[in-house]
Formats: C-alpha cells, structure tokens, sequence
C-alpha cells in the first residue's frame, strides 16, 4: 500500500472514530466471507460500518482523540464495528453475531469518549433500544399529567352524582 493510500486510510478511520457514538473491536480471525458479508448487511441495517484495519494505520487514526487509551488494544487480527446511531441496537447486533460466530470475539469497546469492557457491551446489548426507552420515559412523564387530569375530573363528577342522589330523594320523597 503506498503512503498516500495509508494517509487517506487513516483519515477515514480517524474521521469514523469521531463521527462513532460507540466502537467496538473485535478479533474476526477464521469467520467465512459468505457469513461475514451477511454480518456486515446487518451492521448496515444497524446504522454501522465494520473494518478490518492494519492494527499499525488504526494506532495512528486513535492519536490525538480523546479514546487513544483505546490503542493499546490494537493488536492481533482486529476489526472495528463503528455505530452512529443507537449503541444499544448496535451491541445486541454484534453480541447476537458471537453467540452465532464464537471466532467473533469481542474484545473492547467505546461508549462516547469512555472505553468499555465486554462485560459492559453484553450489558449495553440488554438494554431495550433507544425507542423502547423513550417510550418508557414519555409514559412516566405522562403518568402524573393523567392522574392530575383524573382528579380534577373526578371533583365534578362527584358534584354530579351528589345532585342526582338528592334529585331522586326529592322524587322519591314527593311520589311517597
């Protein structure tokens, strides 16, 4: 690879390490084209990129940001799984695939600007997706609107049916 190739690499790598909510890398060594090309349609579907980048050229693009503890890392036969969307979806794609795949074995993640053990991205995998949470958030601020809404409904109801009871004592009382 000629050194503009390896500059313009880095770059790319570099520019995805910033653009990523979550990274994740992972050894891939022994997985065949045939399944790793329908793992990697997933990841698209999942608002991911997955590269295998020379350990040396992804040191370089790590540099200078703020996850380039994450460097030490690098080393052995080893992709990067990039999400830009919902890291959650993003973990469960790639911990479903290993179940799957035992030779994908996750090694380490980044959550933002924080890096991540494997035990913490299983964790993250179990996390509902980012629609399922806001959902869940939206019914509890909803929650207290409709008891309140509720309470003051119930006030004039009440009313309502107090002067019912005292419209049919009076009928009953005046049939009597």
């Amino acid at each position: 690879m000629e050194k503009s190739q390896k500059v313009n690499l880095v770059e790319e790598v570099q520019d995805k390490f910033k653009r990523a909510n979550a990274t994740f890398i992972a050894e891939y060594q022994g997985i065949k084209a045939q399944d790793m090309n329908e793992f990697r349609a997933n990841l698209r579907n999942a608002s991911m990129d997955f590269k295998v980048v020379r350990n040396t050229l992804a040191r370089r693009a790590v540099k200078g940001t703020p996850i380039e503890s994450l460097a030490s890392e690098l080393k052995g036969p080893t992709a990067i799984a990039f999400s830009y969307s919902d890291a959650a979806l993003a973990a469960k794609t790639l911990v479903q695939f290993a179940k799957e795949q035992p030779k994908l074995k996750l090694r380490i993640g980044t959550l933002g600007n924080r890096v991540i053990s494997v035990q913490e991205i299983k964790g993250l995998a179990e996390l509902p997706s980012r629609d399922v949470l806001l959902a869940r958030m939206l019914g509890s601020m909803k929650a207290p609107m409709t008891g309140i809404a509720g309470v003051l409904a119930g006030v004039p109801r009440k009313f309502l049916y107090a002067l019912n009871a005292v419209k049919d004592q009076k009928a009953a009382a005046a049939g009597a």
